[in-house]
C-alpha cells in the first residue's frame, strides 16, 4: 500500500464517521467499516511512521497519568442567566430592545442541552487540545478524554481550515447508552449513575482514556469563540459554519422575533423532550446578530444577549403501593414511595424518597393512593401530591415504625429534630450503609465496591469494619457471587489505590455527621494532619470559617469515642495513608463565601438547619433577621413575610429554591 492509499483510506474513514456520528446517515454497513479500519491499522503496522494524531486509529492516546493541568481560556465561558417564567423571558427582551434602541432585533433559540460544556480548539484544521468550562477563566485540560468522542472530528472536514478555530459545545450522555451502562454497573453489583449529565462529567475526568472510550460520549456544539478566518456574523450562521466543518449540532433551532415566536418554539420543545435521544432541560435565546451581542456586552458572570428559559420538572401519574423504611449510615428511619413503574424525563421511576414523616402527613400520601411524581431538578424522583378525587374510602394515615425495621430497636426522636433514629449502631443496616459511604465515591472513592458487592462481603463475614476492607484477599473475592479473574484483579486494584487518599476524602470516609465534603476540605486544609485534626480543641475548631458550635462539638466527641479511636488505629495499620493535599481552600472559590444569609419558608426536603449547614459548609453564615448585612434571602415554600419583605425594600438578592440549590 502506499503513502497517498492509506490518506485516501483515511479520509474516507473520517468521511464514515461524519455519517454514521453527525449525519446519522451511514452508507456502508458496520462490517464494511470494521474492514476499512483494519486495512489502515494494518498499513500503521507495516509503516508506523505514517501514523499521526489525527489517523482514524488514534482517538485514544496515552494514559492521563498527572490529572488534569488547568488551562487559561481565551476567551470566558460565561454562564447563562436562568429564567422560569414567560413574564421573565418578556423582561429579557425588552432589556435587549431598551439597549440597542429602535433597531430590528432577531433572537436565535436553541436547545439548552443537560450535559457538560467544553471548548475545543483547532490549528490548521487539526484538534490540539479540549477543556471544561471550569469556573469561566480556566478550566481542566481533558485533551486526551475528548478524542474518544466519535462525534468530534480530530481533523475539520474542509481543505482550507482556519488558522485557528475554538468551538463551544456540549458533552452528554444518551439516554440509550445511560440506560445500557447503568444495566451493567448493576450486574457487576456497582452503583448506578442518578442521571446521564452526572455519568458524561465522571466520564470526561477519568484518568484512562480507554475507559472513557467505553462510555460512548456524544458532543453537541453550538457556538465559535475564535475564528481566525472571521468570516460569521450571526449566530444562526454559526450552526450552518459548524455542520460543515464537521461538528455534530442539534437541528432543532429557530429564528425568532418576538416573545410569542419563542413561547412557540419553547411549547414544541417541551412536546419533543420525551423522544429526543438526550435530555434537556429548557431552551436558550440569543441575540441573533454578533454585532449587536458586542453591543451589549456582559456582567461578571453571564452575557446580556443570551438567556436560558428552563422548563420546569416533568411529571406524571401512577400507583403508591407501599411505603417502605430505609436505615441510614446514621440510623435514620426514612420512608421510601414504592410505585408502579412509571417513565419521567427519560428513566424509569419505581422509587421515591418521602424524607420523614412530617413531610407525608404535610401531603397526607397514603398506601394505595394515586400520585403525582416529578423529578425534581429532573435528578431526584419526589411524590408532589396525590389525587385525592381517586383515593380509595378504606385508605388509612401512614406512621413511622416505633421499632428499627432492621434490628427491632425502639426509635427514638432527636429533640429539634424531624428524624427518627435506630440508636443501635451495631444495626446491620447501619454497618453496612457505613461501609458503603466509607468505600462510595464521596469518600475513598474504591472502584468496583459498590452496594452489592459490599452486601456480599458483609453477609459473608469478609467486611465488618473500615480496615477489613484493606484486608481482602483474592480467596475471599472469589467467594463472591459473579467474580471471576477481571473483576477481582480491578477491585483489589481500586483497593490498592485508595491507600493513598487525601486527608479530606478520608474524614468524608469516618462519616462524622454534619461533616460535608466542604467542611472535610476545609478541615483537612487548617489541620494538616489527621494527629492534629484529632487534637484540635472546642476553641480551634471554632476557628475555622464554616464550623459552628454544633459542629465542632459532634467533631470533639467522635473522636473522644475509643471505638473509633480504635477504628482509625486499624485502617492505619493496614498502610492507609491520608495525606493533606497541596492546594488552597476549596472554599475561597464558592459563591457563598464570606456571604451572609436569611433562610425563611420550607425548603423541599432540607430542614432548616440542614439547609444552614449546607450554606456554612461553603463558607457562608446564616442569620435570623434581615439586615443590610444580609446578602441573600433564600425563600421556600410558606416564606415569612416579614422577612420578605424586609429584603425587597432593602434591596437584597433573594434566591428562589431552585436558584439556591444550583448555587450550591
Amino acid at each position: 500500500m502506499s503513502h497517498d492509499h492509506y490518506l485516501e483510506l483515511c479520509r474516507q474513514l473520517r468521511h464514515h464517521d461524519r455519517l454514521y456520528y453527525v449525519e446519522h446517515a451511514p452508507i456502508i454497513s458496520d462490517q464494511e467499516y470494521d474492514q476499512l479500519l483494519k486495512s489502515i491499522e494494518d498499513a500503521e503496522k507495516k509503516h508506523p511512521q505514517w501514523i499521526t494524531p489525527e489517523s482514524p486509529t488514534q482517538r485514544v492516546l496515552e494514559t492521563v497519568t498527572a490529572g488534569f493541568p488547568t488551562v487559561k481560556h481565551k476567551v470566558p465561558m460565561l454562564s447563562l442567566a436562568n429564567t422560569y417564567l414567560e413574564e421573565e423571558v418578556e423582561d429579557f427582551v425588552e432589556r435587549v430592545y431598551k439597549l440597542l434602541g429602535e433597531k430590528d432585533v432577531e433572537f436565535v433559540t436553541e436547545l439548552k442541552m443537560d450535559g457538560i460544556a467544553v471548548t475545543a480548539t483547532y490549528e490548521n484544521g487539526n484538534l490540539v487540545r479540549g477543556a471544561t468550562r471550569g469556573d469561566g477563566k480556566q478550566g481542566d485540560e481533558i485533551t486526551a478524554n475528548i478524542r474518544t468522542i466519535q462525534s468530534l472530528p480530530l481533523k475539520l472536514a474542509i481543505d482550507n481550515p482556519p488558522k485557528e478555530l475554538e468551538v463551544r459545545g456540549e458533552v452528554y450522555m444518551s439516554r440509550s447508552v445511560f440506560q445500557k451502562l447503568n444495566e451493567n454497573k448493576s450486574l457487576l453489583g456497582e452503583d448506578a449513575w442518578a442521571n446521564p449529565r452526572n455519568a458524561a462529567a465522571g466520564s470526561l475526568k477519568l484518568l484512562e482514556p480507554q475507559e472513557t472510550a467505553k462510555r460512548h460520549l456524544s458532543i453537541a456544539c453550538y457556538g465559535i469563540a475564535i475564528d481566525s478566518s472571521a468570516q460569521i456574523r450571526t449566530q444562526h450562521q454559526v450552526h450552518q459554519e459548524l455542520h460543515r466543518l464537521g461538528f455534530a449540532t442539534v437541528k432543532q433551532i429557530a429564528l425568532c422575533r418576538n416573545v410569542k415566536e419563542i413561547m412557540a418554539y419553547a411549547e414544541s420543545i417541551r412536546q419533543q423532550r420525551p423522544k429526543l435521544p438526550f435530555d434537556i432541560d429548557g431552551i436558550v435565546v440569543k441575540v441573533n446578530r454578533f454585532d449587536y451581542q458586542n453591543e451589549l456586552g456582559v456582567t461578571n458572570k453571564s452575557p446580556r444577549w443570551a438567556v436560558a428559559y428552563k422548563f420546569a420538572a416533568e411529571q406524571a401519574r401512577t400507583k403508591l403501593n407501599s411505603i417502605t423504611v430505609q436505615v441510614g449510615r446514621s440510623g435514620v428511619l426514612t420512608p421510601v414511595a414504592e410505585l408502579d413503574p412509571v417513565l419521567v424525563a427519560g428513566s424509569t421511576i419505581s422509587r421515591a424518597t418521602l424524607h420523614n414523616q412530617e413531610e407525608i402527613k404535610r401531603k397526607d400520601i397514603r398506601e394505595g393512593d394515586i400520585v403525582i411524581i416529578e423529578k425534581g431538578g429532573d435528578v431526584i424522583p419526589k411524590v408532589v401530591s396525590v389525587v385525592l378525587e381517586e383515593r380509595h374510602a378504606q385508605s388509612k394515615s401512614w406512621h413511622m415504625p416505633t421499632v428499627c425495621p432492621i434490628c427491632e430497636t425502639p426509635v427514638v426522636q432527636v429533640e429539634e429534630e424531624v428524624a427518627v433514629r435506630c440508636p443501635n449502631h451495631q444495626c446491620p443496616e447501619q454497618k453496612l450503609r457505613r461501609l458503603q459511604y466509607f468505600a462510595g465515591k464521596d469518600a475513598l472513592d474504591i472502584d468496583n465496591l459498590g452496594i452489592r458487592v459490599m452486601a456480599q462481603l458483609v453477609s459473608k463475614g469478609f467486611v465488618n469494619s473500615f480496615a477489613d476492607v484493606f484486608r481482602l484477599d483474592r480467596n475471599q473475592l472469589a467467594q463472591l457471587e459473579g467474580f471471576k479473574d477481571k473483576a477481582i484483579d480491578n477491585l483489589l486494584k481500586g483497593i490498592e489505590k485508595a491507600r493513598s487518599v487525601s486527608l479530606a476524602r478520608f474524614i468524608m470516609g469516618l462519616g462524622v455527621r454534619h461533616v460535608g465534603l466542604g467542611t472535610a476540605e476545609v478541615l483537612a486544609f487548617k489541620a494538616g494532619s489527621l494527629d492534629k485534626l484529632m487534637l484540635m480543641t472546642e476553641e480551634e475548631l471554632l476557628q475555622i470559617e464554616g464550623v459552628g458550635e454544633k459542629v465542632a462539638n459532634v467533631i470533639i466527641e467522635y473522636f473522644a469515642e475509643a471505638a473509633n479511636r480504635k477504628d482509625i488505629e486499624d485502617l492505619l495499620s493496614t498502610g492507609v495513608n491520608p495525606q493533606q493535599e497541596a492546594r488552597p481552600e476549596v472554599l475561597l472559590n464558592h459563591a457563598f463565601n464570606g456571604k451572609t444569609f436569611v433562610i425563611t419558608g420550607t425548603i423541599e426536603g432540607l430542614t432548616r438547619q440542614e439547609a444552614g449547614e449546607k450554606v456554612k459548609e461553603r463558607g457562608g453564615k446564616v442569620t435570623e433577621s434581615v439586615t443590610k448585612k444580609t446578602d441573600f434571602v433564600v425563600i421556600g415554600s410558606e416564606p415569612g413575610k416579614s422577612k420578605l419583605d424586609k429584603a425587597q425594600s432593602l434591596g437584597i438578592k433573594i434566591l428562589q429554591e431552585i436558584e439556591f440549590r444550583s448555587m450550591l
